[in-house]
């Protein structure tokens, strides 16, 4: 049995060049599917198994799954820890599912063609798992290029019916949070978004509003100022809103929460008694402030586990394109907002 994968060999018995072989391992398309064919039997019938490249080959499969977290901050560093709980779900997910993990970390440009290669490499990996991928990413508009399954964590704008994803009603649990803060009696509740290029910021957004509307108050667009989910834009941003003197805020994140927290108490105001605030994700931070926050628990690291068994299940063929998975969510009162849990607790269940 041979240990390693022999170009030369496997090309005089297929009766083609080294390079064409070398070809067929990269998948290239400048083959013939008959060469192709006959390359792949050779590979099978002389059992070079034992070299990794070879053994993918012949099984078609790597029995790795591929990671793309598209952000150039530091998601090990930092007070947010969304990413750190969805990599520690994708992570025992796949590891029981006899799994391993390729993790791609980091922006890309138009001109990253290298990447989308890789991606597209079935030789690396048998599926990819996409995290908060941005509408205006590079790697968005060619997601359809792809010639392996793929699952997205959070909902994409685009080709949704036609997507495999894992996500949370985020339009919903955005009204619950906002009609809580109006059964408190608030009426100039101010919103700070998200990243508006992911859907969750976009579906938060929708769901502040509609709560508004429901209640019969104006959607103020003063109140209303587009951020980004990290806790410096969210203290600018309050900075912002504080002249217009909301009594309320629902923020998109909990870092954006714990920035306005901040901001608001640095200007003498204070939380709940002038401004309640209302998180979103129930992440590290949402306890480490004064007062703690109330909020919006979503089962991040759920949505890794899911995202991976989803993706799993699409690689073996037990089920069958497109999947959409959506799991519930949570509203947890703290002190922020001025009530408490036993005044006010309300859960959604998965869709």
């Amino acid at each position: 049995m041979k240990e390693s994968l022999d170009l030369e060999s496997i090309a005089r018995k297929a009766g083609v060049s080294r390079s064409t072989v070398s070809r067929v391992i990269n998948d290239s398309p400048n083959v013939s599917e008959q060469t192709r064919q006959r390359v792949l039997a050779i590979i099978e019938q002389e059992n070079f198994h034992p070299n990794a490249a070879a053994r993918a080959l012949v099984k078609r499969r790597t029995d790795i799954l591929g990671v793309v977290i598209p952000t150039s901050s530091n998601v090990f560093l930092s007070d947010n820890n969304y990413y750190p709980l969805i990599l520690a779900g994708l992570n025992d997910a796949i590891r029981q599912l006899d799994y391993a993990m390729l993790m791609w970390l980091g922006e890309v440009t138009q001109d990253d063609q290298h990447l989308m290669r890789k991606l597209s490499n079935p030789h690396l990996t048998d599926g990819l798992i996409f995290v908060s991928l941005p509408s205006d990413h590079p790697l968005y508009a060619k997601l359809g290029r792809l010639r392996q399954p793929f699952v997205m964590i959070d909902r994409p704008f685009t080709d949704v019916e036609s997507t495999n994803y894992v996500s949370v009603d985020n339009v919903r649990a955005a009204e619950i949070a906002t009609e809580h803060l109006i059964r408190l009696g608030r009426r100039r509740i101010a919103h700070i978004t998200g990243d508006m290029t992911i859907t969750d910021a976009y579906d938060r957004l929708t769901g502040y509003k509609n709560a508004l509307r429901a209640a019969g108050l104006p959607v103020d667009d003063s109140l209303i100022i587009e951020s980004t989910f990290n806790r410096e834009t969210g203290y600018y941003a309050m900075q912002r809103l504080l002249p217009h003197k909301p009594d309320a805020l629902f923020a998109a994140s909990d870092t954006v929460a714990a920035g306005a927290l901040q901001a608001v108490l640095e200007a003498g105001l204070r939380v709940p008694d002038d401004l309640s605030i209302v998180g979103f994700d129930d992440v590290d931070v949402a306890t480490q402030v004064t007062p703690p926050l109330t909020t919006v628990r979503q089962p991040i690291r759920a949505k890794g586990e899911a995202a991976a068994r989803l993706l799993v299940d699409l690689v073996n063929h037990r089920v069958s394109a497109p999947q959409h998975v959506i799991l519930p969510t949570e509203l947890v009162i703290r002190r922020s907002c001025g009530a408490t849990a036993t005044t006010s607790r309300e859960v959604m269940s998965a869709q």
